[in-house]
């Protein structure tokens, strides 16, 4: 982020509008704001600049593609893989959609997106074929309670 901007409270109601809505308008988020289009336009385009507002995209409801399997996976991995190599062996797998390197007991946990308990099998074998793979643990999760868009 650049040191120049520090986003202020309007800033930060202007990115949950967009953060709710990518594809409001500058009126309509001004709106919400009490600003003017033309002022929204510039703070937006500040935000972007600085690189708080990293950009615009579309949410798709993994459900009607047909992945209604959602998994987080713990992966345990042979002393000495560094994470170089645990993102070059995860990133052909398209089912895993997130993967953070974590403290704990785990090296790693993907977020998995499957057809159906099934196919997540499939996926958890694929990544406990990878070579530097010691174990793998599992959890299927059951509903969203809370999700927030960054």
């Amino acid at each position: 982020m650049d040191d120049l901007l520090r986003p202020d409270e309007t800033d930060r109601k202007i990115l949950a509008c967009l953060s709710e809505d990518g594809r409001a308008t500058y009126d309509e988020v001004g709106r919400a704001v009490s600003l003017s289009a033309p002022a929204v336009k510039r703070r937006v385009d500040k935000l972007r600049a600085a690189g708080v507002l990293k950009g615009f995209t579309a949410l798709v409801d993994p459900a009607a593609l047909g992945t209604t399997t959602e998994a987080l996976i713990e992966l345990f991995y042979a002393p000495g893989i560094g994470l170089d190599e645990v993102r070059e062996s995860l990133r052909p797998l398209p089912e895993v959609v997130e993967a953070w390197s974590v403290t704990g007991d785990a090296d790693c946990i993907v977020r998995v997106r499957a057809q159906d308990p099934k196919d997540l099998e499939r996926v958890i074998m694929s990544l406990q074929r990878e070579a530097s793979v010691v174990r793998t643990r599992s959890l299927i999760v059951m509903s969203r309670l809370i999700e927030r868009r960054d």
